[in-house]
């Protein structure tokens, strides 16, 4: 196995270890276990369970904001657009074990944890924000403020959703949600292009 494609292994593989026990939890044994490799060749690829750690955060961080600007830049309709934006972080939530690493990490308080979180949140925000200052004329510290209920109401819900064991089918929880946020935000003016 190449070099790239033995890091992908690894980097799955402890995410499902990370996302199951967290990161105090968690072992390098148990990575290497889940891997199917011995703990020197983990070694390799990663100094240690910190860094192996932070490469992982790093990779959920990134599945979601690609998902989310994909969202928005896959139609001009802003409906869609919410919709689909919501729908990236329920599928986010749902599907990827990435998610708990990036909402509910015990390593929180780590500062250059604490970074990638925060800098993910920014960026999906300031990806919303572009959109709807383009499309409303609004003041950009306006657009970023409705950027971040939007961002926040997906990210809440689709958690939520989640912990309640998905008794309501997702399309239609994201429906919901859909709703209720393409209801404020259809009032905003749309700037003539």
């Amino acid at each position: 196995m190449g070099r790239a494609d033995r890091r992908a292994q690894l980097l799955r593989a402890a995410q499902r270890v990370f996302a199951r026990a967290g990161y105090h939890g968690s072992g390098m044994d148990a990575i290497a276990q889940r891997a199917g490799i011995t703990k020197p060749v983990l070694y390799r690829h990663f100094p240690g369970k910190r860094e192996l750690y932070l490469a992982v955060v790093d990779r959920a961080c990134a599945d979601l904001e690609a998902a989310v600007r994909a969202a928005l830049a896959g139609t001009d309709d802003n409906r869609v657009r919410v919709a689909a934006t919501i729908g990236a972080y329920f599928a986010f939530v749902d599907e990827d074990d990435g998610a708990r690493l990036v909402f509910e990490s015990d390593l929180t308080s780590d500062p250059a944890v604490r970074e990638r979180l925060d800098a993910l949140e920014s960026a999906c925000a300031a990806a919303i924000a572009d959109v709807v200052a383009a499309d409303s004329g609004l003041p950009r510290a306006s657009a970023h403020v409705l950027s971040v209920a939007l961002a926040g109401s997906a990210q809440v819900a689709a958690r939520s959703w989640v912990a309640a064991g998905r008794e309501v089918p997702r399309e239609e929880a994201a429906a919901l949600i859909s709703s209720l946020v393409w209801r404020g935000l259809r009032g905003l003016p749309r700037q003539e292009r």
